[in-house]
This record gives structure tokens, C-alpha cells and sequence, in this order.
């Protein structure tokens, strides 16, 4: 498992160092124009790969939000993996948004699967079968099994997986990112209810999105 760093995300060094020195450049031949306009992007871009901690909850038989954003969905989809009907919460991450992903549950990492494809709006519902998406199939402590789907959007275009097969992953611990505004989808296990509705507003590693139906 590749650990990320704390307070932002590694992927975004490069972007605020080359920003910021090209502001630095501009602000020396005095082209004040550019050199506001790089240092708005340097804010910018230290603001889009922003890596808070977040405080898990310890509560036993819930799933926590893997993204941070807005809650779009709430269906019955078939699962990427096993084609079966399961319960479905869709997370819109706008470019505001945190956009490093966490894990719901404590789990293993049994397979991962990229699929290329296009860059539609990630808010729509072709998004799940059309964009480029990597999909995780992940095994609970008691068996469970629950898969995410990071789906690129309109502006991203980069998916980053951090996480390796066989890895194991606690609860809200971080696994991966998406650039630039894009979309996650939590399919549930049998036995887990949702516990969030469309526009609901979560965070990734503290809102809990599901409970299990004992808990």
C-alpha cells in the first residue's frame, strides 16, 4: 500500500511547485497580470489536492463515505464485478471537494479492475458504464463483500489507485484520489441499509452512509 502524505495529497506537488515558481518568474519581470492569475491557480491547485485528517467513527456494522461531495443516487444497480442487483450510493465530487477516497469498511483488497473510457459528466448515469473507472472489489472482516468505482469525469482525467491486490485497508484509511472533479460509487452488501438520501452532503472517512441491518 502506498501511503499518501499528510495535509496534501502527493499527486499535487508537482502542480503547486510549477505554479508557484512560474509566479514567482512572472512576479520578477514585474508581468503582474500573469504572476496574479499563476498565483490564483498555486491557491487553487493547493486548495484541490487538500488532504485533511478526518476522525473515523468506531461504531461497529457501518460503512463510512468513501468521498467526499453530494450524494446523487440511491438504486438498485447490477454490481461491476458479479453482475447481481445490489444497492447502490453514488457520491458527486465537484472540484471544490476533497477528492482523495477512503475506504469504507476495515477490508481486503480481493481484485481490482480498470476499465477505459470516455469523460461524460460524471453526475450522469451512463457515467458508471461509459467513463474510464476503476472498480475494487473489497472482503469485510465477516466476509462481506462490497466494491467502489472510482469514474473519471468531465474534467478528470486521471484516476490514481494507490491500493494493490491483497492489501488490507481499516475503515476510512486512504486508498487513492480522482483529478478534477469526477464521481465514486459504494455498492453495498446484502445486509447493509443506506442510511443517506440524493443531495445529502458526506465526507470521506466521517459520514456514515450505511448500517448494517443488526446494528
Amino acid at each position: 500500500m502506498h501511503k499518501a502524505s499528510i495535509g496534501m495529497a502527493p499527486e499535487g506537488l508537482p502542480f503547486v511547485f510549477l505554479l508557484g515558481l512560474s509566479a514567482l518568474v512572472f512576479a520578477a519581470l514585474k508581468c503582474w497580470p500573469m504572476a496574479l492569475i499563476l498565483l490564483a491557480l498555486t491557491w487553487f491547485a493547493g486548495h484541490f489536492f487538500r488532504d485533511p485528517e478526518r476522525l473515523v467513527p468506531k461504531e461497529a456494522g457501518v460503512a463510512v463515505s468513501p468521498a467526499d461531495g453530494r450524494v446523487v443516487r440511491v438504486e438498485t444497480r447490477p454490481d461491476p464485478f458479479t453482475g447481481e442487483a445490489r444497492t447502490c450510493i453514488s457520491v458527486f465530487m465537484n472540484v471544490f471537494n476533497v477528492h482523495v477516497n477512503r475506504s469504507p469498511v476495515a477490508c481486503r483488497v480481493e481484485s481490482i479492475r480498470y476499465f477505459p473510457g470516455a469523460f461524460v459528466n460524471a453526475a450522469l448515469d451512463k457515467a458508471s458504464t461509459e467513463n474510464e473507472r476503476c472498480a475494487y472489489l473489497l472482503r469485510d472482516n465477516e466476509d462481506r463483500p462490497w466494491v467502489m468505482v472510482q469514474i473519471a469525469g468531465l474534467v478528470a482525467r486521471r484516476i490514481v489507485c494507490r491500493a494493490e491486490e491483497g492489501d488490507t485497508l481499516e475503515r476510512g484509511e486512504r486508498y487513492g484520489m480522482i483529478r478534477f472533479g469526477s464521481r465514486l460509487d459504494l455498492y453495498l452488501p446484502p445486509d447493509y441499509n443506506p442510511v443517506v438520501i440524493v443531495g445529502d452532503r458526506v465526507s470521506a472517512g466521517e459520514s456514515v452512509l450505511a448500517r448494517a441491518v443488526s446494528a
